[in-house]
C-alpha cells in the first residue's frame, strides 16, 4: 500500500522551530511547570436512543457504550489521579486489546526557552500516542467535517500537531488533554497505549508558512482605488500544488472551502496551512468519468444556518449537505430536462437561490449529447421550484447582488463576448432586462470571466481577463489585480470579512483589503 499527501502545505510549521520543549524530559515539564497525571478510560453500558426519522437520537429506546470519565473539561479534577514522571510516558499502560486512557498536563508557557524569547511567537503542540489519540485544550476540541489529525485521529502511531496558540505571552496557561486509543481497534490488538513523544514548539512569526507572499501587481486606474487596495498591500499564496481551483467559501467556523472540480473533490483550508479533502457527497461516480474534463463542483456557497451548497457539474444538480451529511437535492431539471452544469450560486436574503448554468461539465461542453436544454440560464429556485430567469448569455458565470439586492450581476464567460450583465431584481425575485454593465472583450488576456464578488460599499471584484478587475457600483474601472497565477473565482474570508481569497489554476490567493465584504 502507497499512501501521497493531499496537495496543499503537508502540515503545520514544517520547517525547524525556533525552540522546543520536550515534555517527556524532566527539564522539559519543569520548564513549563506541568505535571504528568494518568487515568484509563473505561467502556460502561449506558442507555440511548435509536435514529429517528430525523435521524436525531429520537427512535426507540437502546443499549450502547460510553467512555468514562470524560476528563476533556477544563475544569477536570484530575487531583486524584496517578502522577507520571516524563520519562515514564513511554511505559505501556491500560488494560490492552480495545482499551482507552487519558493523559492530562497544565503547561505554562515560559519567559524564556534557552535563549529564545517566546512572546509573539506561534506555539505548536506536537504528540504521538500509539496508537490514536485526541486532543483537548482548554476544555475544547475544534474540529470539522473533512478534518485529517490536528485534534482528532490524524493516522496509526501518526502525530497530532495542532497550533496551541499564536502570539503566545510568558505565563499563559493551557490545560491538555490526552485521549489515547488501542488500536486498529477492529484488529483487537494485543498491545498497549502510550506516549511516545510529546513537544511543545515555538515559531516566530516570520516563520509561519501557512502563508507566503509572492509578486502581483496592482494597475491603479483611479485614486479611488487607495480606498479600497492600500499602497502597501501584498499577496500570500496560502496553498498549492492543486491541478485547478474554484468555488471558495469562507465557513462560519473559519475555514475556507473549494473545490478542485479536474480531480472531483472539495477542499478545506485551515489558518494554521492545514489542507483536508471535504468528503461531501458530490463527487461523480460515472462509469464514464474518463471521458470528463472537470466532473467535480465548482461553485460553493453557505446558506444563514451554514449549511454548504455546492454546484456539482458532473452529476449536473446542485445540493445542500450539513455538517451531519444529510444532503438535499436543491436543482437538478428545469421543465423536466436535466441542467447543463450548474456552475456558480449566490443565495438572496429572502433564501432564494440563484445560479448559473452552462454546459461547461459535460466532456464535450456545448456539444454534448448529453445535454437537454439547449441555451445556458440564469436560474432561481424558491420553495423548491426552479425558474428561468435569462438565457441571453451563453455562458453564464459568476453572480453576485449588490449590496441592498436591488440588482443581480451576472458574468459572461464567452470570449466573444466578456460582459459583466447588471440586472434590475424585481419584488417576486424575478429579472428585468439587463444591460452590460462592463464590457472587457477587447481587454489583454485570453481568459473570460468568471468568479464574482462585492464588497460592502457596492464595489465589484471581477475574474476576468489578466486578472481581477475592481469596478465601482457606477462600472468605473478603479484597477486591476493581477497574480502569479489567473485567478479564476473569490471569496472574502477572515475574522472581519476584509480579506479577499481567490483561487487560481495551482494555488489559493489571498490580499487583504480596506472594505469587508458582502459573505454568505
Amino acid at each position: 500500500m502507497t499512501t501521497s499527501r493531499l496537495p496543499g502545505p503537508p502540515g503545520i510549521f514544517t520547517g525547524l522551530p525556533n525552540a522546543i520543549i520536550d515534555l517527556n524530559a524532566d527539564a522539559g515539564a519543569e520548564l513549563v511547570k506541568g505535571q504528568w497525571r494518568y487515568h484509563d478510560a473505561e467502556v460502561v453500558t449506558v442507555e440511548f436512543r435509536s435514529p429517528g426519522e430525523d435521524g436525531n437520537p429520537t427512535g426507540p429506546p437502546n443499549q450502547t457504550y460510553d467512555i468514562v470519565p470524560h476528563a476533556q473539561g477544563l475544569d477536570f479534577d484530575d487531583s486524584g489521579w496517578e502522577t507520571v514522571t516524563p520519562t515514564d510516558l513511554g511505559t505501556r499502560r491500560s488494560t490492552g486489546k480495545v482499551c482507552f486512557n487519558w493523559y492530562r498536563i497544565n503547561v505554562t508557557i515560559p519567559e524564556k526557552v534557552g535563549n529564545f524569547d517566546p512572546t509573539g511567537s506561534t506555539a505548536v503542540y506536537d504528540v504521538v500516542i500509539d496508537d490514536y489519540a485526541e486532543i483537548w485544550v482548554n476544555g475544547e476540541m475544534p474540529r470539522s467535517v473533512g478534518q485529517a489529525g490536528g485534534t482528532v485521529v490524524g493516522g496509526f502511531n501518526s502525530p497530532n500537531r495542532i497550533i496551541l496558540a499564536r502570539n503566545v505571552r510568558p505565563g499563559q496557561q493551557f490545560v491538555i488533554a490526552l485521549f489515547g486509543i488501542n488500536g486498529p481497534i477492529s484488529a483487537s490488538p494485543e498491545n498497549f497505549v502510550f506516549m511516545r513523544t510529546a513537544t511543545l514548539e515555538f515559531y516566530a512569526d516570520d516563520l509561519e508558512r501557512a502563508a507566503r507572499e509572492v509578486p502581483f501587481e496592482i494597475s491603479r486606474r483611479d485614486p479611488a482605488l487607495d480606498d479600497i487596495v492600500r499602497v502597501d498591500a501584498k499577496v500570500e499564496k496560502v496553498a498549492g500544488d492543486f491541478v485547478f481551483t474554484d468555488g471558495p467559501v469562507w465557513s462560519h467556523a473559519g475555514f475556507l472551502f473549494f473545490s478542485s472540480p479536474n480531480t472531483n473533490k472539495i477542499y478545506r483550508w485551515a489558518p494554521d496551512g492545514t489542507v483536508n479533502v471535504f468528503p461531501a457527497k458530490s463527487a461523480y461516480r460515472g462509469f464514464d468519468i474518463g471521458e470528463y474534463t472537470n466532473p467535480g463542483s465548482s461553485g460553493l456557497t453557505l446558506d444563514t444556518e451554514g449549511r454548504l451548497a455546492i454546484c456539482e457539474q458532473g452529476n449536473r444538480r446542485i445540493i445542500q449537505t450539513s455538517a451531519r451529511g444529510d444532503v438535499v437535492v436543491m436543482a437538478d431539471r428545469y421543465q423536466d430536462k436535466r441542467l447543463n452544469s450548474p456552475h456558480d450560486l449566490v443565495y438572496k436574503s429572502d433564501g432564494s437561490l440563484y445560479f448559473t448554468d452552462p454546459p461547461f461539465g459535460l466532456p464535450q461542453t456545448f456539444s454534448d449529447p448529453r445535454r437537454e436544454l439547449p441555451f445556458s440560464g440564469v436560474f432561481r429556485v424558491h420553495e423548491e421550484q426552479v425558474v428561468l430567469l435569462t438565457d441571453e448569455l451563453t455562458s453564464p458565470t459568476g453572480l453576485a447582488f449588490s449590496p441592498d439586492e436591488k440588482f443581480l450581476y451576472v458574468g459572461n464567460r464567452d470570449r466573444q463576448k466578456k460582459v459583466v450583465m447588471r440586472y434590475p431584481v424585481n419584488a417576486d425575485g424575478t429579472l428585468s432586462p439587463g444591460e452590460v454593465f462592463q464590457d472587457m472583450t477587447e481587454a489583454p488576456g485570453e481568459d473570460g470571466i468568471n468568479g464574482i464578488k462585492i464588497d460592502q460599499e457596492g464595489n465589484l471584484y471581477v475574474c476576468g481577463p489578466g486578472g481581477v478587475w475592481i469596478l465601482s457600483p457606477q462600472g468605473q474601472v478603479l484597477g486591476l489585480i493581477k497574480g502569479p497565477e489567473q485567478q479564476h473565482n473569490l471569496a472574502w474570508g477572515d475574522e472581519d470579512g476584509r480579506t479577499l481569497y481567490m483561487t487560481a489554476i495551482t494555488g489559493i490567493y489571498r490580499i487583504a483589503l480596506n472594505i469587508p465584504g458582502i459573505r454568505p
